[in-house]
């Protein structure tokens, strides 16, 4: 049976496919999605390849479940990286849920560990967030090098460091 986090992310892009619309969550949902609160990332892969990831840091919807929808569908339809997903692609994506853990301010990067926390750089109202334990991302410099990359940090620029555990649903 398929995990309820993966399914509702599938019913969520495949629905907004479909008919244009934002999925409504469905009755019957765990209750650890619906009484929730928490950063969700949804990353779609089409065969080996990155297709569509887009999350959140902080929760902004009123329960995981209607965070999943709605980056589900952004990872679907509004990755700047790609083209929206197109109905004959449906059976090759495969998908993955990671729920945020708070996270917590280092100091430095031997608190890290790129097989378990995920790290987040900041420097003003720049951020950049890369999830742990991904693919050809082996060391912690790696990781930091690819958050600050996506926040627009340059290396010699001072910054701080957060890192924080996701739970990955598969």
């Amino acid at each position: 049976m398929q995990n309820p986090y993966v399914r509702l992310a599938v019913q969520s892009y495949t629905h907004y496919l479909k008919t244009g619309t934002i999925l409504k969550a469905p009755e019957g949902l765990p209750e650890e999605l619906t009484d929730r609160r928490a950063g969700a990332f949804v990353t779609l892969h089409k065969g080996d390849r990155l297709r569509g990831c887009i999350g959140t840091i902080s929760p902004i919807q009123d329960s995981l479940a209607e965070e999943i929808i709605m980056n589900a569908v952004s990872a679907a339809f509004r990755d700047p990286r790609f083209p929206p997903i197109q109905m004959d692609e449906l059976p090759g994506i495969t998908c993955s849920v990671d729920v945020l853990e708070t996270p917590e301010p280092v100091s430095d990067m031997c608190s890290l560990d790129v097989k378990t926390y995920g790290v987040i750089v900041s420097r003003g109202r720049r951020r950049g967030l890369l999830l742990p334990n991904l693919e050809g991302v082996d060391t912690v410099e790696e990781q930091v090098d690819i958050a600050l990359q996506k926040a627009g940090i340059a290396p010699h620029e001072p910054f701080t460091l957060e890192r924080f555990k996701v739970v990955r649903h598969t």
